[in-house]
Order: C-alpha cells, then sequence, then structure tokens
C-alpha cells in the first residue's frame, strides 16, 4: 500500500487543508517537452524548462530563509510600517562573500504579520528598497509550519530528541506536514515570480525549507539549486524514525550542492540515503558526490564563520567601552566565566550550573574568586520543555548562591533577558574563559565571537586600558557535541554530561599559564579571522557554480509525482528505445537469443507469490514456439525451483544459479559450466534499462 505522505502535494497545498490563495507567478513555468542546449548558447537561449528567453547574463543569487533579514516596525501615529536591515543577520553578512556586481534577492516571511490589505503596498517596497520578496504566511499556516512541524517534530528529532511519550516531544501530526508542504510551496511560488531560470542561483538555507527545492526542480529542471543545513543531521538509526524520511531525503537530493557543517553530519546525511534509498556515494577529487538518478548530487563540508567587521565595529561603540567600564568595576578581582546560549533543552545550561558548583565543592580556594555570568537568550520555541530547562536553570542557580555566595558575591549571575550586541561584546571581552557545554547544536557561533573580542581593537585597548601590544589570551571550554568544536584544535572539549570533567576542565582553563592561553588563542584567532562568513559563501557558491557546470550538456526528463518528483539525467547522445523499432527488427531477423531474469522481470521482486503468473507463462510459451527463437531464463535461484515454476513451458532454457546449472529444454539434462568458461562475451553485451 502506498504510504499517504507520497500522494500529490501539489494539490495538497492549496488543498482544503488550508486555504491559502494561489500566488501569481511573474514568469512561466516550464516546457513540458524534455530538451538539450549545448554550453555555449546556455546564456542566450531557453534550457528547455523555461519558454521564455534570458534577458542576459547577469550574476544573481536568490537567498531563501525562512525570515528576511530585517526589522519591521509600525510608526504609532502614521501606522505606516517601516522597516531597516538586520545587521546581525547571517544571510546579510553572507554578500560579503560574493563579487560587488552581484545583485541579491532575499526571499522569506517577516517576523511581524501583515495584514492582508497592506501586503501588496508592503511588497511592493520591501522589492524596491531592500530586494526582498516576502511570503506572507497566513497566520495559522505560519503556527503550524513553524511553531508546530519545525519546532516540534524536525528540530528536536534532528537534536537526537525522540517523542518517546507525550511529556518529551510531540508525535507526528500529518496535519503539521501538511502545513510544512504548503508553506514549501507558497516559498516556491515566490522564487518562481522572481527567477531568472537561465541565469541566476538559488541558494535555501535550513531545515524550514527541505522540500523546497522539489517545488522549484519540478518547476525548473536545470534550476541551479543550493541547499545548507545550519542544524546536525542524526544518524541514519533517529532519522529513519520520521514517518516522512523519504520525502524530505527526496527533496533534499532535488539540490545540486548541499552543505553541512561538520563531516560528521554529512556522513549521518549519507548513510541514511544509503540505508532508506539505496544510494551510494564516491569522493573524487576532494568532492563527495551522490549518483541520482544520474546527476551527481554534490556534498558540501564547512563551518559558517563570524562577520569580523561586524564584530570590531561594535568592540569600537562608545556604549561598549562604558559597559566594559562597569563591569570591570563590578567584579574588580574575580575571574568572570562567560555563558550564552538559547534557552531551550540543548543547550546544557543546567549541566553547566552543576559543573560549577562542583568546581566550587572540589576547590573551595574558588570560592569568591571566579564567577559564571549566564546570558540567557530569549528561547525560539514556547514549548513545555523549554519552560521546564527554565525551571530548572533557576533553581539549581538558586542553590549554587545560597551554598557558596555571600552578601557581597553571587557565584552564578543569570541574566535572563534582551541583551543589546555591545553588552554582549563588552562580556566576551573580559571572560577569562567562555564555556560552551550544549549536548546538541548545530553550529554555534559563541567560541569564534569570544575569540575575536578578545583579540579586541584599539578602541578596546583604549577601554581596557592596555597597550595594543599587551599579550591576547582565550579560554574555551567547549562540548564535543557542537559543530564549531572540531575546528577549536586549541579548546578543552568535554562531555557536558559527564560533570566532573566539565568542573575539572573550567578549572584547567582559568589556572593554565598565560603563555599557553596566548598560543592557544593565537591559533584559534587565525583559523576564526580567515574563515568567517565571507569565506564560508564565497566558498560554498564556487562549489555551487562547479555542481552545476552540466546542466546544459545533458537530456532530462521529470518523473515521479508530488514529493516523489525527480529528474533523471541522460547523456546527449541517449535516445528511448522505440517500440516501434524493436518490433521492426524482430521480425527481421532469422535468428534471435532471448535472455529474460526471473526476479524483477517475471515476478516483481516485492512479491510474496513467486510463482509467475498463468499470463506470463503464456507469452514465454508463445516466444519459445517460434522457431527462430531461443528463449533462456537466467537467475539465481535454485534449478528446483525454476524448473517446477516453469514447467508449462517445455521449449524454454534455463540457465540456474547464476549459469552455474544450464538447462536447453524440458528434456534436456542439465550442464555444468565448466570454471574456466569463456566469458569474452560479456564485452559486447550493452544493459538495457527499462521503465
Amino acid at each position: 500500500m502506498a504510504s499517504r505522505s507520497c500522494a500529490n502535494f501539489l494539490h495538497l497545498a492549496s488543498g482544503n487543508l488550508l486555504d491559502i490563495p494561489q500566488t501569481p507567478r511573474g514568469l512561466p513555468r516550464v516546457m513540458t517537452v524534455p530538451g538539450i542546449i549545448s554550453d555555449m548558447d546556455s546564456c542566450s537561449s531557453n534550457d528547455g524548462d523555461s519558454d521564455v528567453a534570458s534577458s542576459g547574463c547577469r550574476e544573481r543569487k536568490i537567498i531563501v530563509a525562512n525570515m528576511l533579514p530585517l526589522h519591521a516596525k509600525r510608526d504609532g501615529e502614521t501606522s505606516k510600517w517601516h522597516f531597516s536591515w538586520d545587521e546581525d543577520s547571517l544571510l546579510l553578512h553572507l554578500k560579503d562573500g560574493f563579487s560587488p556586481e552581484t545583485e541579491v534577492v532575499f526571499v522569506g516571511s517577516l517576523k511581524v504579520d501583515i495584514d492582508v490589505n497592506e501586503q501588496e503596498e508592503v511588497a511592493q517596497k520591501l522589492l524596491e528598497d531592500f530586494n526582498c520578496v516576502p511570503t506572507f504566511l497566513p497566520h495559522d499556516l505560519q503556527k503550524k509550519f513553524y511553531l508546530g512541524f519545525c519546532k516540534q517534530h524536525l528540530w528536536p528529532l534532528f537534536h537526537y530528541m525522540l517523542p518517546m511519550c507525550p511529556d518529551h516531544g510531540d508525535r507526528f501530526d500529518r496535519i503539521l506536514w501538511q502545513a510544512y508542504v504548503s508553506a514549501n510551496k507558497i516559498f516556491a511560488d515566490k522564487v518562481m515570480e522572481v527567477i531568472n531560470p537561465d541565469d541566476d542561483y538559488v541558494w535555501i538555507h535550513d531545515y524550514h525549507l527541505m522540500v523546497l527545492p522539489t517545488f522549484l526542480r519540478k518547476h525548473l529542471n536545470r534550476i541551479k539549486l543550493g541547499f545548507f543545513l545550519h542544524s546536525p543531521f542524526p544518524s541514519s538509526e533517529i532519522y529513519r524514525t520520521l514517518p516522512v524520511r523519504d520525502e524530505i531525503l527526496r527533496g533534499l537530493l532535488n539540490c545540486d550542492l548541499i552543505g553541512f557543517h561538520t563531516f560528521d553530519y554529512a556522513r549521518h546525511f549519507l548513510s541514511c540515503c544509503s540505508r532508506m534509498l539505496g544510494l551510494d556515494y564516491e569522493s573524487k577529487r576532494g568532492h563527495i558526490g551522490l549518483d541520482y538518478f544520474g546527476r551527481t548530487v554534490f556534498i558540501k563540508i564547512l563551518p559558517v564563520g563570524v562577520h569580523m567587521g561586524r564584530l570590531e565595529s561594535v568592540l569600537n561603540l562608545s556604549s561598549t567601552a562604558a559597559r566594559v567600564k562597569e563591569i570591570q568595576k563590578q567584579f574588580e578581582g574575580k575571574k568572570l566565566i562567560l555563558g550564552i546560549d538559547d534557552m531551550d533543552i540543548f543547550k546544557g545550561i543546567s549541566l553547566k550550573l552543576l559543573a560549577v558548583e562542583q568546581l566550587l565543592q572540589q576547590h573551595p580556594d574558588l570560592q569568591g574568586k571566579i564567577v559564571l555570568v549566564q546570558i540567557v537568550n530569549p528561547a525560539r520555541g514556547f514549548g513545555k520543555d523549554v519552560q521546564e530547562a527554565k525551571k530548572e536553570t533557576y533553581m539549581t542557580a538558586k542553590k549554587i548562591n545560597e551554598v557558596y555566595g555571600s552578601p557581597n558575591y553571587q557565584p552564578v549571575i543569570l541574566i535572563d533577558r534582551p541583551v543589546p550586541r555591545y553588552e554582549k561584546s563588552a562580556y566576551y571581552a573580559l571572560a577569562e574563559c567562555c564555556i560552551v557545554n550544549a549536548v546538541r547544536d548545530g553550529m554555534n557561533l559563541v567560541p569564534y565571537k569570544y575569540i575575536v573580542c578578545r583579540q579586541g581593537t584599539p578602541g578596546m585597548d583604549e577601554a581596557l586600558g592596555v597597550k595594543p601590544e599587551y599579550p591576547r589570551t582565550s579560554m574555551l571550554v567547549v562540548s564535543e557535541f557542537i559543530g564549531c568544536s572540531p575546528s577549536l584544535s586549541g579548546a578543552i572539549r568535554v562531555n557536558p554530561w559527564d560533570i566532573d570533567a566539565v568542573a575539572e576542565a573550567l578549572n584547567t582553563a582559568i589556572t593554565m599559564p598565560e603563555s599557553e592561553k596566548q598560543l592557544r588563542h593565537e591559533k584559534h584567532y587565525r583559523y576564526v579571522s580567515t574563515h568567517d562568513v565571507a569565506y564560508w559563501a564565497r566558498s560554498f557558491v564556487m562549489d555551487l557554480d562547479r555542481a552545476c557546470q552540466d546542466h546544459y550538456s545533458k537530456r532530462c526528463w521529470g518523473i515521479g509525482l508530488g514529493l516523489s518528483f525527480r529528474v533523471v539525467s541522460l547523456s546527449p547522445s541517449f535516445r528511448r528505445l522505440a517500440i516501434d523499432h524493436i518490433c521492426s527488427a524482430y521480425r527481421r531477423t532469422n535468428r534471435r537469443a532471448i535472455f529474460l531474469d526471473y526476479d524483477g522481470t517475471l515476478v516483481p521482486e516485492a512479491s510474496i507469490i513467486k510463482t509467475p503468473s498463468p499470463e506470463v507463462i503464456s507469452i514465454i510459451k508463445t516466444l519459445c514456439d517460434d522457431p527462430k527463437n531461443t528463449v533462456f531464463i537466467v537467475s539465481g535461484r535454485g534449478r528446483a525451483s525454476l524448473s517446477d515454476w516453469l514447467a508449462p513451458c517445455e521449449k524454454l532454457g534455463i540457465a540456474a544459479e547464476h549459469g552455474y546449472f544450464i538447462r536447453w529444454s524440458k528434456d534436456s539434462e542439465w550442464e555444468t559450466s565448466p570454471v574456466g568458461a569463456d566469458l569474452e562475451w560479456k564485452k559486447i553485451v550493452e544493459p538495457c534499462s527499462r521503465k
């Protein structure tokens, strides 16, 4: 029985589930006839996917993400919407990796709800002023899509949390999955409005849009499509529990390039493709590629970086300098340990607090000398798990302060409010040690930001009262389960669940000689400064360009319904074998050798009943009755079974056990194939693919 998830979701996305108006298309969709275009014509002609000609070979990137890199605020007096760039957005920073001539178009949702009667005006303003295309998901759809399927299903699962019971993760809800598909369909329609399929590259970001590539590939078979996953990708044992696992895998495989932060994440993805879809991969010249119906899907492994200029500019602000002096005075004579995390169950905040408690208990001499400042960013979800984590964090912090604190000293300070960038930078610059103790995290750029802030700037040196030649130091304690851990070779790596080991790592970090701290810092800063966000973006688009080089040198056909859609890519010389041609050649010949496999040809591989049907027996007998034909069944099965099942076909030859036993007809004796048989004939045999 076919799974319900394999139904045609193109209809589902605009069906009765959610009343979503169809998005008008700014460009025609695709031709329905397969075509081929040479490389020379790729910039001036149609690509076989569009019925409009290219407007020119202008370099343009379409960046698609759940949220646009914009802030939105309504004016209280005029009731007009005002928009501004989100200067901290990764999507905005990656533009630095593109050439100055590149036009960048952003597609995504706004962080605020816009009334339906205002959407057209806002969309026009965003396109003209910011080159942004808003998706405007209906409120009910947005809630089911983001807070529902993304945050309650995908996000916990990708962080290795299974919904074993209702109290820990929500069970799979097909209504939420359908909302996810519907939202991805709307994103696809918006991309189709603005894309020039001949020239534009599309770069999709993160797990919110993992079936979007299927919608785009369906309409534009040769679209240049990249995807980067900013979260972990779980092992196959975890991922395979997702009821819609195949649809999501096939969605990602409709891209040309898929990016991951670490080798482990890529390895898990490849393992899932192998175990669930039967796909193999190979590494060539430093690139990992999956063969997917004739298309090569490339895998890229490169962790994202930080925006150096943005961090340094914040360090030079007068507000940052003022806050540095305040913090210096507040914690004078104490060593500052810093933690900055989102409030969720995977950041390991409570485990971090327990390690600090253990540190104070095992090293009484540190009491009154160290302070953990834990900045808690607002939670992105609102589930019961978040509330439980918050409650546990506060209880643990209160207990530590009651036992080891005094009227003038608190060993743990929780800052649970929105903290501006300048204030975080001030804490980064002053912290002796930074600890990231997440039990699972896709990347986590906190250590990178800490290293850059500890390196400082002339303005920060002046605020701190140090000379430019003053040696820079930093110490990191990082969980081995976060994406940035492999790139920080000088950090002290810990298992966050091992409280004793984390406590000892903190002690080592704050008591380490200054010279060694300096060496570790220099190594880290050298890496972080050369592998920034621009390097990451530039490297990704270069590999995407390489992955799309043969788009116009192959023939392609789209096959499959709904989210099972994929493109079959074949060489330019491929021609589909016509039945008329086969029949004509058959009639002209006087001697014919016909070899048929058993499982998968005469009998479906998944069939429980292995006996051929009466119709198949009748066809074989008809072929055998023609004196011009020599018909053989070739199989790995035993001769006894084949003899029994094919007994009605008296003139049929059988090659059993992969040809070791051969019988020319029912009345012939079984012959044993000699070990040294001549196999030269294999060199001239050509494979014949079947649909």
